[in-house]
């Protein structure tokens, strides 16, 4: 076939990413909960976490991170023809995240939609960007991953499993059509196991039960997001690498021709793990858990900013992503860097 023929292929051609100035410390938590820094280090990786100061929401930091993402692609806001944003915490219940966004963006009736994949959203954007690049109804997407987790976290004893983990963090990219088709997204897979529903998730509001919220699920704890912590590390090690195989056995590639794996920050100890099975060399990895926690849907575009400001990314480098959450979800891409 004559390559002019082939459908279009995305292309990464901006990063940017954006935290809340105000560091929570390990230390800090212990003095809200019965925890200790070394116990949170030991069992996630974790050091510190970025949580957002009253008034400010998803949109303020997707903003931020999708004016830097522009700004190193060298174009304007005017110059997006669709938004993505992947998020699991949204800015209110309805209109979407994408709206509010839009509109800080000053963007008129230029489209887009929410990605409701909570930590593979990310994952999920990159499919369907480079669907709507191939398709060729558009040029240049906003994707951005935002999550502001803090205000529902429960800071107290009950809440300790799940407050330890969470940070408040964006991460934008910009997709435009690959000018080298060897560059872009050459394959992304996804993947969900809605039987699992009841393994990681916030149970209210909701429209089921009759009331969108009751005092007493304020009382119990259920407007918090709760976690089966053990079953879900072993489905996260169990299905990470499957997705890993099938995206690597789609393209013909090995995992030594991967240049940079790149894991969502769930628990440090899940990619140590997956690594560790995968027989992954330590410099080809790059962890940003230990400053920001688990970022949900934020942790795989907050990961590509930091290598690409840090020059670790160079054109042609293969990059593989990779992601699991709530749903579950879960996914895997092969970028290969480069407009």
């Amino acid at each position: 076939m004559n390559q002019t023929h082939l459908p279009a292929v995305a292309a990464i051609t901006g990063t940017g990413m954006a935290v809340p100035p105000r560091v929570v410390t390990n230390d800090d938590l212990a003095k809200l909960m019965d925890t200790s820094d070394e116990w949170i280090r030991q069992r996630t990786g974790i050091e510190e976490r970025r949580h957002v100061d009253v008034g400010v929401g998803p949109a303020d930091l997707a903003y931020e991170a999708s004016l830097k993402a522009l700004k190193s692609s060298g174009l304007q806001a005017k110059d997006i023809d669709f938004i993505l944003v992947a998020t699991l915490s949204p800015q209110q219940y309805f209109p979407g995240t994408c709206s509010f966004l839009q509109a800080k963006l000053g963007l008129g009736t230029t489209p887009g939609l929410d990605v409701r994949a909570q930590c593979s959203g990310f994952i999920y954007g990159l499919e369907l960007g480079q669907a709507l690049i191939a398709s060729g109804q558009y040029k240049r997407i906003l994707l951005v991953g935002v999550e502001v987790q803090s205000v529902a976290l429960d800071l107290s004893n009950r809440g300790r499993d799940t407050a330890t983990l969470f940070g408040d963090a964006a991460g934008a990219v910009i997709l435009e059509v690959a000018k080298n088709p060897e560059h872009g997204i050459k394959k992304v897979i996804t993947h969900l196991e809605g039987q699992y529903t009841d393994k990681l998730g916030v149970k209210f509001p909701s429209t089921v039960g009759g009331d969108w919220i009751r005092p007493e699920h304020i009382a119990d704890g259920a407007h918090n997001p709760y976690m089966d912590g053990r079953f879900v590390f072993k489905h996260a090690v169990t299905r990470m690498p499957e997705v890993i195989g099938e995206v690597l056995q789609n393209l013909h590639l090995s995992i030594a021709d991967v240049d940079l794996w790149l894991f969502h920050q769930a628990n440090l100890r899940i990619n140590e793990h997956i690594s560790a099975t995968l027989k992954i060399p330590p410099e080809k990895t790059y962890n940003n858990i230990q400053k920001y926690g688990n970022t949900s849907a934020a942790t795989i575009p907050t990961l590509l900013d930091e290598c690409a400001r840090a020059g670790r990314l160079k054109a042609g480098d293969k990059i593989m992503v990779t992601a699991f959450g709530a749903g579950f979800t879960w996914g895997s891409a092969l970028i290969v860097w480069g407009a």
